[in-house]
């Protein structure tokens, strides 16, 4: 407010209070929804050996990811009075926010569809191994392209360039490695970034896309087809 804002209103600060409290408080009842819930059913002895360690596990990743979180906001208000820049948290923070959240999101809905799923029992094939390495890469590729989007958002490298497919009247822009040493640019340059972040997501859709034409070629379940094509329509729609 004292370097750049000073004609916001009262009520312009309430809005932002208001989503940052409602995201807070979003994130606690997320915990709450989970550990109350797995602790009963721990007391009623309910749960497998297995599922025991598990549930420690994600009960784990869900305090962690609300430690995570306030030590991101934390960064967004430190004080730097030679600087006049927007004030904002630390893409490094944000990116291994996002990450958390996404590893833990993925583990709840793959030991949730497990129990709910009865695992199918197919014959070990050459290209069925072949297709869950493919899969596993693939996951791998777009988990990196989402964390590659915190650093777009943390440095707001999206206002650099909007045009597609060239950043501007050029395929690589001339200060893609405008930094020294030549590292800092793939995670403070927004130029980089977002050119990173473009070329991943590209190569997550045509990864997606292999993975689907690949699957087409192999007698699979009716589900596992299902999720594929799936996956397929949210790649193209994001």
């Amino acid at each position: 407010f004292n370097s750049l804002n000073r004609d916001m209103t009262l009520t312009e600060f309430k809005f932002i209070w208001y989503m940052e409290y409602s995201h807070r408080m979003w994130g606690r009842a997320v915990g709450l929804a989970y550990i109350v819930p797995a602790a009963y059913f721990w007391r009623k002895g309910w749960l497998s050996r297995p599922m025991k360690g598990c549930v420690l596990a994600l009960c784990g990743l869900v305090c962690f990811q609300g430690l995570l979180g306030w030590y991101m906001v934390k960064s967004g208000l430190e004080e730097k009075p030679d600087s006049y820049d927007i004030p904002r948290v630390s893409q490094y923070r944000l990116a291994a926010h996002l990450g958390s959240a996404l590893v833990l999101y993925s583990a709840s809905l793959w030991t949730g569809l497990s129990l709910l799923l009865p695992r199918h029992k197919l014959p070990e094939s050459h290209q069925l191994l072949r297709l869950r390495q493919f899969a596993h890469g693939t996951t791998a590729l777009i988990f990196l392209t989402a964390l590659s989007g915190a650093f777009v958002a943390g440095l707001d490298a999206g206002l650099v360039y909007n045009s597609f497919p060239k950043m501007g009247d050029r395929w690589i822009p001339d200060d893609l490695l405008a930094f020294s040493p030549m590292l800092r640019n793939i995670f403070e340059n927004p130029t980089t970034v977002q050119f990173d972040h473009r070329i991943l997501g590209i190569s997550s859709v045509t990864a997606v896309t292999a993975l689907y034409l690949f699957s087409r070629k192999i007698p699979l379940p009716r589900r596992t087809r299902m999720a594929v094509t799936s996956l397929l329509a949210v790649a193209y729609m994001q």
